[in-house]
């Protein structure tokens, strides 16, 4: 006797309640797939912000740089301060921290995004099951 994890006999199910139950599951699959997709694109993300504030901290005063204002528009900027950096924390809000706190933010936030990727694939595992 077949039954699914919610302890539903699949024999007993019609045609129609067979299809909805397929189209429910593929559809959860689906989100979790775009979930584990968005959560690496962020943590890729976090992980260049990161090597950026390491390179950022390599240089000396009075360098020369590229400024990004937006993905593809950047201007020429001269490096004053490496040790104030200001941070993105999301929906137009931005912090200004320590070189020191900026890293350790990028940490935090990489090793959160890793946490719930673990998560994930452990509910699309049992998904797939």
């Amino acid at each position: 006797m077949a039954s699914s994890k919610l302890g539903v006999e699949m024999e007993k199910l019609s045609v129609e309640q067979l299809k909805a139950f397929k189209e429910q599951t593929d559809l959860e699959v689906n989100l979790l797939q775009d979930s584990l997709n968005n959560i690496r694109t962020a943590t890729s993300r976090l992980e260049i912000a990161s090597s950026a504030l390491q390179d950022l901290s390599n240089r000396p005063l009075g360098s020369q740089m590229l400024v990004p204002l937006t993905a593809s528009l950047y201007v020429p900027g001269t490096l004053h301060d490496a040790d104030k950096v200001l941070i993105d924390i999301g929906t137009g809000y931005f912090v200004e921290k320590t070189m020191a706190e900026g890293k350790d933010y990028c940490e935090r936030k990489i090793n959160l995004l890793k946490s719930n990727f673990d998560q994930l694939i452990e509910v699309a595992s049992k998904r797939k099951v």
